[in-house]
């Protein structure tokens, strides 16, 4: 897991802080699949990269689990599909 994602179980929501902001991906894991919700930057770090870098935290978790990602916001999906190393991951 990339050290500055955050699983926070009791929320259900991978969170990335910048500058005591947070940009965070509500999920369920079912069975195999890591279902993304919804993905969200706080106003401030908007334009700056912090969804994308979460993003690929995101992945790179599912991928240390052996799990598929099912997005159901579309701002995950079309992450996914423009990073063509994570398009296996795709649900």
């Amino acid at each position: 897991m990339s050290s500055d994602i955050r699983d926070n179980v009791d929320r259900h929501r991978f969170e990335l802080e910048r500058n005591g902001q947070i940009a965070f991906a509500t999920y369920e894991r079912r069975g195999s699949d890591l279902v993304i919700r919804h993905v969200e930057a706080a106003i401030p770090l908007r334009g700056t990269g912090a969804a994308s870098e979460l993003m690929r935290g995101v992945a790179e978790i599912a991928r240390s689990e052996g799990r598929k990602i099912t997005p159901l916001c579309g701002y995950a999906f079309t992450w996914i599909r423009r990073h063509k190393e994570y398009s296996d991951l795709l649900n």
